[in-house]
Parts: C-alpha cells; sequence; structure tokens
C-alpha cells in the first residue's frame, strides 16, 4: 500500500511539472557562420563568444529562453528539457545527412557531438536534446586558458614536491591536461523556512582550582529562539554523474573536483556542440528524482547558515530542536561547466588511485591530491617528534601545557599530509550558494540564566551543521545499489536467453 501511495506521488508530481523545451529552434547538422557560411566554429576563450575560424566573425552566444529568472516568486516545479530523465535503451549513434555533399555522417554521442562529413569536411553537430544525457540545457564556456591552467597547476604541485612521491615527481607534466565539461545539474528554489530551538549567550568565563586541577565553567543566559523565513536560492549545483558524485571513493580524489566550485551559472549560454570543439565531455547519467535527496539536504543545509545571520549574539551557538523546509518553487536545469583537469593514476601495493588536479575554467580555483612518500613523510615526523620531546624534556616540562610538545610529530604528519591530500576539500554549498532572505520573523525568549556550565557550547549545538555530504552519500550509495541490481537483472536475462 506504501508503494503505491508513493507511486501515485510521483506520477502527481511528474504531472505538476511545467516542462521548458531549452532546445527550441535548435537543429542538428551544419552549425554555419552567419557571416559567411562556414561550419568551422570555435570558441573564442578570451571574450567567451564563438568565433569563426574562416573569416574570423564573432558572435554572441545565445541565451536559454522560458526558464525562470524571478526565483523568489517562482511556484510549482520547472523542469529544463535537457535535465529530464535519460533512458537507458536510447541509441546513442545517430546518422546525418550532410547538406553540402549528401553523405552520411555517423556521430556516436556517446563519444562527441560533433563529426566531420569525411567528403567534404564540413563540420556536422547535434544540437537537438536526446534522452541519454549527452544535450543539456545550458553549457557554461571555457574563459580559462590552457596555459594559465597550466601556469595553476604547476603552482599547486611546485608547492608540493618536497614530500611528492619520487615517480610523481619525474613523471609530472602539464602537458597532457584536457579540458573537460562536466555534467552537473543545476537548481533553483523558493522556499520558505521554520526553525524551533534554543541559544545561549556568554555572560562570563572562568576558571577555579589551581595547577593540574584547573577547570573552566561558564555562565550563559538560555534563549527559545525561533526563525521564520522565505529564502531564495539560486544556482545550486551539484555533480550528475555518478562516478563524480562519490566523493569517498578510495580509488580516485573525486571530492577535489566538486572543491572548485561554484561557478558564475549565470553566464550560461544555450548549448551548442560548437563549444565543445577542442574540449571533450562526459554525460549525465542521473536523473532528478535519484538527485532530489541530495539538493533537498543541501537547500536545509544553506537555510540553516543564512539563518546565522540573525544569531551573531548567540555566541555559545544554538541548538535547532525542528527544522523544516517548504518548497513553494523549484527549477532544474541540466549544465556543462568547464574544467581543466590533470590525472595521475599511482599504483601501489596492487593498488591504484587516481589522484585529480582541478581548475575551475570559470575563476582559477583550484584543487588537486599529490602523492605522498610516505618513508619521507613518516621519518621527517619522526624527527620533529624527537625535537618536540627534547624541548619538553629540557625546556617546558614545568610549563602546564608542556604535554604538547609531545604531539608535534602526529600534528606535522596530518598537516603535510592533508595539504597534499586534501581530502576534506569540498565545495562550502552552504555559504557559497547564492541566497536571499526576506520575510524575516524573529522571536527570541528569555528562560534562564545558567551557572557553572563546563561545555564551551551549548548542548546539541548543531546551527552550523552541514548534513549535505553525508545526503550525497546515501545518493551513491543508492547508484551502486541500483547499478548492481540492473546488472543482475541483465545476467539473468541473458542467460535465460541462452
Amino acid at each position: 500500500m506504501k508503494e503505491d501511495n508513493n507511486l501515485d506521488n510521483l506520477d502527481k508530481k511528474t504531472k505538476e511539472q511545467k516542462i521548458v523545451q531549452t532546445d527550441a529552434g535548435s537543429k542538428d547538422g551544419q552549425d554555419k557562420c552567419p557571416k559567411c557560411g562556414s561550419t568551422e566554429i570555435t570558441l573564442n576563450v578570451n571574450k567567451g563568444l564563438l568565433r569563426c575560424n574562416f573569416c574570423r566573425h564573432e558572435f554572441e552566444p545565445e541565451k536559454v529562453a522560458g526558464l525562470e529568472t524571478d526565483i523568489e516568486n517562482l511556484q510549482g516545479e520547472v523542469v529544463g528539457s535537457g535535465a529530464l530523465d535519460v533512458t537507458a535503451d536510447t541509441n546513442d549513434v545517430l546518422t546525418f545527412k550532410c547538406s553540402s555533399c549528401g553523405a552520411e555522417v555517423v556521430i556516436d554521442t556517446s563519444e562527441a557531438t560533433q563529426a566531420r562529413c569525411h567528403w567534404c569536411r564540413n563540420t556536422l553537430s547535434v544540437n537537438q536534446q536526446i534522452p541519454n544525457g549527452a544535450v543539456p540545457d545550458v553549457v557554461l564556456p571555457f574563459s580559462i586558458a590552457k596555459a594559465d591552467a597550466k601556469a595553476e597547476i604547476e603552482k599547486f604541485v611546485g608547492k608540493r614536491k618536497f614530500f611528492a612521491h619520487p615517480k610523481f615527481k619525474a613523471e609530472f607534466t602539464t602537458e597532457n591536461i584536457m579540458g573537460v565539461y562536466l555534467p552537473y545539474m543545476v537548481v533553483d528554489i523558493n522556499s520558505h523556512s521554520h526553525l524551533t530551538g534554543q541559544g545561549e549567550k556568554l555572560l562570563r568565563k572562568y576558571t577555579r582550582g589551581s595547577g593540574n586541577n584547573k577547570k573552566t565553567y561558564y555562565d550563559a543566559d538560555l534563549y527559545n529562539v525561533e526563525r521564520d523565513f522565505d529564502i531564495a536560492i539560486e544556482g545550486l549545483t551539484v555533480e550528475s554523474s555518478a562516478d563524480k558524485l562519490n566523493n569517498t571513493a578510495s580509488d580516485k580524489t573525486n571530492n577535489v573536483i566538486n572543491a572548485i566550485m561554484p561557478f558564475d551559472i549565470e553566464k550560461s549560454v544555450k548549448w551548442n556542440a560548437n563549444y565543445l570543439r577542442g574540449y571533450t565531455s562526459e554525460k549525465r547519467d542521473t536523473n532528478i528524482e535519484q538527485l532530489r535527496p541530495l539538493v533537498d539536504a543541501q537547500a536545509k543545509d544553506i537555510a540553516r547558515h543564512k539563518a546565522n545571520e540573525t544569531l551573531k549574539e548567540y555566541d555559545r551557538g544554538v541548538a535547532w530542536s525542528n527544522e523544516q523546509l517548504d518548497i513553494k518553487g523549484q527549477q532544474w536545469k541540466a549544465a556543462y561547466l568547464p574544467v581543466w583537469l590533470y590525472s595521475y593514476q599511482q599504483v601501489s601495493n596492487n593498488k591504484k588511485v587516481l589522484h585529480y588536479v582541478a581548475v575551475n575554467a570559470r575563476t582559477k580555483e583550484t584543487m588537486g591530491s599529490v602523492p605522498i612518500h610516505m618513508p619521507k613523510l613518516i621519518g621527517c615526523s619522526a624527527l620533529v617528534e624527537l625535537l618536540g620531546l627534547f624541548f619538553w624534556w629540557v625546556v617546558f616540562i614545568d610549563w602546564e601545557y608542556g604535554w604538547l610538545f609531545m604531539l608535534l610529530g602526529i600534528v606535522y604528519f596530518f598537516i603535510i599530509y592533508s595539504k597534499y591530500r586534501n581530502k576534506g576539500a569540498r565545495h562550502r554549498h552552504e555559504i557559497e550558494t547564492t541566497s536571499k532572505m526576506n520575510n524575516i520573523k524573529t522571536v527570541d525568549n528569555f528562560v534562564q540564566k545558567r551557572t557553572g556550565l563546563t561545555n564551551a557550547k551549548i548542548a546539541g549545538v548543531n546551527n552550523k551543521k552541514v548534513s549535505g555530504q553525508e545526503a550525497g552519500n546515501k545518493v551513491v550509495n543508492s547508484l551502486i545499489e541500483n547499478n548492481e541490481l540492473a546488472s543482475f537483472v541483465n545476467k539473468k536475462i541473458n542467460k535465460d536467453k541462452e
């Protein structure tokens, strides 16, 4: 019965969707220069304009029509046609007839969205959307040249060469970096947030006891806190490739790609296959319903952190007991966003790890992972540990916190490891996503004065909590389970056929 209700809700949601045909007016085949008719069109990275390589004419990119821009008044669910569900049995191979010579040209859309006619050498493009995730609603053109990206990657790695693995240092070169358009889902949300809980304001901090028996105490005022506001979220961006969504994978460093966000989504333009010439791309392979739990969790993170702007006097934090986010309107669009990517595969003890250094091809934001020469790092950390023990024993043995010198080697190891691997690097969606509060209502009712507290923060403090990462892991696990189930079913079908 519960499954039937879920299906009914899903059907209802689908009926309520407003589909915007973002490829309206697009035509497959030859995409010609409006001045001379040539199909030799590429992107001028410096200007963000498409340029004819024959007559050098440059033309302005076309904006997508039909999508909502007034997010604060958005109602219902609006979906760009490029964000509709990927159909698994879609034929990736398309055949076009060249309008210049009549020859048939085959394009495998799983590999590319353009191909040359083998007779007249004109370029044919796929501009109409097909349900395999290859053609998005919008594309954000590259604006950082390859030479600039190479310089950023070299600078990033250059600061990490001392402990880098010798084989990596010998093989490192930026000549093989690739410009790639990665698939994302961009979501705009008009919502209403209601938060209730308790907060504390610090009155005084003091210590009691002496020597090693000293203890810190706090006095604070406790308040019942309530926040109610409308919040418009623009350009919430999540990966729509199942592979890149997996930020906890042990065999690749996907989190560093996530960390180079945000992008200036507002400058996205209507899809045109010519933007991809000279670059590679990766298809979207997830659907809205699969990504919805992640988007909902990140939207709640954004609302929770936005409310902190009204909570500055609660220096001991706020413990929300109830958080509600009601979505009044939502808009989904599929996007290709530009990344310069360096990759290096490290093989050690029969384990393969793919390290990335990624550059946001709009902002130059750079993040990466560099293979570490562990014997060297461990040796240096041991030396630091010995020096710490020496200083503690000779100089600071009588100091109250002198024992901290015994941890210097361990602290040094984790600082260096973090700097090279950047496992904790991520896109801080909760504060980096554009959002705006309206109609703010605040309630702050004094409850009581508390004395002799031993916690530095209020018990259960969560006003700076981030749950989007955990939701992302659940989405990835669900995708893995579904893929394994699909694989099992396909094997069984094939076996039955045999």
